[in-house]
């Protein structure tokens, strides 16, 4: 077994505590200087450690949440972006702590200098930890074990990261059991996907018992039994499966947290509503914003609200997704989509209840009525209302199978929390620098749906 596997959980805990503590001794250095001197009553002794402490302890737990310890799977820049924005939000609230105690509006500079210095240590920091984990954490071998489909995308994308996978080898279900087994006991790591159920569970207890790494590409049924509660009542272990989506109070809470932000979110974005709403319409005269008939939770329709970016009745003879130097683009559209801004107004979506700032993307009626078709479990992420920005929307592609965010969507929606909510707000920033693929929507085969 590979030495990352047995000290995971030391490796990642050791990475975020130094870079929090080199972190925080670059904050606390030039903080000293730059604006102790400047406070009526200078932090001293026991103020300067709680000063310390506070910043070191939010800047951890945010580390952890945007998942800067995960320097074993995560690419470089992946790190360094994510490691990038807990020291904003990081400094950003140790800003404000500085303004309220100095009761004016401090000087940013010193600030600026902690963040610049604090980011070339994060670069510094996650080659070093790179080059330590890829020793410590070789390549893996791995086997590939397919059923009827022939698993070509999971392979590409493993691909793409060849200093973590090499798959040096594919096996067919239908070679059985037997020979499948002679197979694994050449590999450290083995990847399931698209096997039968019956021989799944057997390869599943063969690698385990063999000390096998084992990746599994999970069906639907998966997703919900992961989620699982234990029953400890009995002397029989009893897994149970919600099927109700959130609960009351969750859904209290998430609506509050809805309206909150969104209300906030009106009021600072209002002079860039102004403008862009002043762009369109004396561009051409045409309406300001864009209506489209989405589905909410229980597939309740309601008319998402988008800044105008297409000429007027662009979709006159029917709905046409956008591609690539599409001419019914406006100048203003070109910018405002650019800029990721056009889906602004779904704000005031979220302020009136039809939707929320996190959860699956609201799908056009005709998307629904297609995917429902092919796929009968499509229906499972309307058990929530949809979202400006969600799990498929962070981790998935504007391209991802229809099924695959079908699987995203349901991950969000079993593993629901406020803590998850604000992971996946603060990793919706890596969108706006990722370019959208304009390639249309594929949905997956009939199969692995079980």
């Amino acid at each position: 077994m590979k030495k990352i596997e047995q000290f995971r959980t030391t490796v990642r805990v050791s990475a975020i505590t130094i870079f929090s503590l080199i972190s925080t001794a670059i904050y606390y250095l030039v903080w000293r200087v730059a604006y102790n001197p400047e406070f009526e009553h200078p932090y001293h002794g026991k103020g300067q450690i709680f000063l310390v402490v506070l910043y070191f302890v939010v800047l951890m737990v945010s580390g952890i949440i945007l998942g800067v310890m995960r320097i074993d799977e995560l690419r470089r820049g992946e790190i360094i972006f994510y490691g990038a924005i807990a020291l904003l939000f990081t400094n950003g609230i140790a800003y404000t702590q500085i303004c309220l105690v100095e009761a004016v509006l401090a000087n940013p500079t010193g600030m600026i200098y902690i963040f610049l210095l604090e980011l070339l240590a994060l670069i510094i920091w996650t080659y070093l930890s790179s080059v330590f984990v890829h020793a410590l954490n070789p390549p893996e071998k791995l086997l590939i074990i397919y059923g009827s489909h022939l698993a070509t995308e999971i392979v590409y994308k493993m691909s793409q990261l060849e200093d973590r996978y090499v798959i040096c080898e594919s096996a067919n279900v239908d070679e059985g059991f037997e020979n499948l087994t002679k197979h694994i006991d050449k590999y450290e790591s083995v990847i399931i996907c698209d096997v039968p159920a019956r021989l799944r569970n057997d390869l599943l207890k063969y690698c385990y018992q063999n000390n096998k790494s084992i990746y599994v590409i999970p069906k639907i049924s998966d997703i919900v039994i992961r989620s699982a509660s234990e029953i400890t009542y009995f002397d029989s272990p009893i897994s149970k499966c919600t099927a109700t989506g959130l609960t009351v109070e969750e859904r209290i809470v998430k609506r509050i947290f809805d309206i909150v932000c969104s209300s906030l979110a009106l009021i600072v974005l209002s002079p860039l509503f102004l403008v862009i709403a002043l762009a369109i319409k004396l561009y051409d005269g045409g309406p300001v914003f864009y209506k489209q008939r989405r589905a909410t939770k229980d597939l309740k329709e309601f008319d998402i609200l988008k800044f105008r970016s297409m000429i007027v009745d662009a979709e006159k003879d029917g709905p046409q997704p956008a591609v690539d130097n599409d001419k019914r683009i406006t100048p203003i559209g070109k910018v405002i989509r650019a800029l990721r801004i056009d889906e602004l107004p779904q704000i005031i979506n979220i302020l009136k209840g039809e939707m929320s700032i996190v959860g699956p993307r609201p799908e056009r009626i005709e998307h629904v009525e297609k995917y429902s078709a092919e796929i009968p479990e499509f229906v499972c992420r309307y058990k929530v209302k949809g979202g400006l920005t969600g799990y498929a929307q962070v981790f998935g592609k504007y391209n991802t199978s229809a099924y695959n965010k079908l699987k995203m969507d349901l991950i969000y929606i079993q593993n629901y929390s406020l803590a998850l909510d604000l992971k996946l707000i603060l990793m919706t920033v890596k969108i706006l620098f990722k370019k959208e693929s304009t390639e249309g929507f594929k949905v997956t085969g009939k199969k692995d749906r079980k």
